[in-house]
Order: structure tokens, then sequence, then C-alpha cells
């Protein structure tokens, strides 16, 4: 069979943050990389709201003629997934591009990597987060805690890098005092940087054992993103080429 022209192909735009930290981009340009190779009939693309490049309205501007789905790679609905991301939308309106906005990432589907990343057993682990003021965000944190808790049959405590307390030094001194001693950190980041090593600096001098990385290209975040994609476009994970 023949494959399909380039215009044919679903273009998947991937909308990163965007960070001042290198690393950040990088992470983002793997994950963008193993979705295409979980994915080959699909054109994807990495973009970032600032700091790095490229902008998401200049990979749409490259795209005309085009079917897109703009994926925001947001752990929560926060600000920017309720606010900066569909202004993307509104503005591409004007573009000659049919363009989609699938959901923001979220917990579910993601807590199997949690698991897999952590770097040995624990009687206490802390979930640590970039941290917003938005209650519903924090929710889905505090909600990600309880279903890695579920998963561990330890405790587990939600901490923030910055915007709330308590800091991830803080969970780890709680966990302490409730009696637990080996203390590990899981990471709710999508990719390395400034708020990363925050956390992960607060939850190590406060006596953490280990830390976990970034969800950089794991396959669990692979999967989440495709789902997502598939969503957006009314098709099932089974129709996926």
């Amino acid at each position: 069979m023949r494959s399909a022209r380039l215009t044919d192909r679903l273009a998947v735009v991937l909308v990163a943050h965007g960070s001042r930290d290198p690393r950040a981009a990088e992470s983002t340009h793997a994950l963008a990389r193993a979705v295409r190779r979980a994915h080959p009939s699909w054109d994807v693309h990495a973009s970032f709201l600032d700091h790095a490049g490229p902008r998401p309205l200049d990979v749409l501007a490259a795209l005309p003629g085009r079917r897109a789905v703009l994926v925001p790679l947001l752990l929560t609905a926060a600000y920017h997934g309720r606010v900066d991301v569909p202004a993307i939308l509104d503005d591409a309106a004007s573009l000659p591009v049919d363009v989609t906005l699938a959901d923001v990432l979220g917990p579910a589907g993601l807590i199997d990597g949690l698991v897999r990343l952590l770097p040995g057993s624990f009687d206490g682990v802390v979930l640590a987060a970039a941290g917003t003021r938005d209650a519903v965000a924090r929710e889905t944190i505090m909600w990600a805690a309880d279903a890695l808790s579920a998963r561990l049959s330890v405790p587990c405590v939600p901490a923030y890098a910055s915007a709330s307390p308590p800091d991830p030094g803080a969970a780890v001194s709680r966990l302490w005092a409730s009696g637990a001693r080996r203390i590990g950190m899981a990471t709710y980041f999508l990719a390395p940087g400034f708020l990363y090593d925050v956390a992960v600096r607060s939850a190590l001098g406060a006596g953490a054992v280990a830390v976990a990385p970034p969800l950089g290209d794991a396959p669990e975040l692979v999967r989440l993103v495709a789902a997502r994609v598939l969503a957006a476009t009314g098709r099932s994970l089974h129709a996926a080429a």
C-alpha cells in the first residue's frame, strides 16, 4: 500500500510550558520522538509557550491545509490549561489549518509510570509537583498522591516546589514524624528544570534517601499523549496506527 502523503497525515503539536533550562526542551523533544516512533502515521511536533521555540502558532502556520491536534503537556488544568492553550486555538482561527484541542494530561494513566520510576522501596513517599495556587489543580495532585499511596501501600504526601505548602522537605519531615524512616520522592514533573531541582534539594536536604526522575519520555506518558490525541479525533486506541 502506498504511504500517505505528508499533507494527509494527522499533525500532532505537543505544547509544553517552556523553560530557560535547556534540559526541559531536550526532554520535550525526546517525548515528541517517542510519540512519533509509537505512531509513525502521525506528524509529531514539539512547541513551547515560553522561553524555548518554536511557538505553537509558528508550528501551525507551517501546516497549511492540514488537520492538527494540539496536546497540552500540562499535568493539571491550571491557568495555562484554562487560558493560555485555548488562546492558541483562538489565534489559530485565521490560519488555514483545521485545529482540535486535546485535553490536558492529568494523573490518570501515569500512576504506573510514577511507581516504575521510583528508585527503590520506601515506607513513605513524597509526591513532588511544581506547585500552583489553583485549588482544582492541587486537588488533582492530591488525587495522584492518594492513588500512589494505594498502589504502594505506604503513606504518600503531596508537596510543591513553589506557590503552596508543604514543600518537599516539609513533607519528608511530616512522614518522618509519622514513623517512616526510608522516604523517597516521586516526581509529578514532565521534565527537569529549576523547580524540579528545587524539589530534589528540598527533599534530600530533609532526609529523603532517593528521588525519581521526571516522566520525560516514559512509555506511560507516550500512551497518555496518544490517548488524548485519539480522544480529540474521535478515534479509539484500537484504531491508532
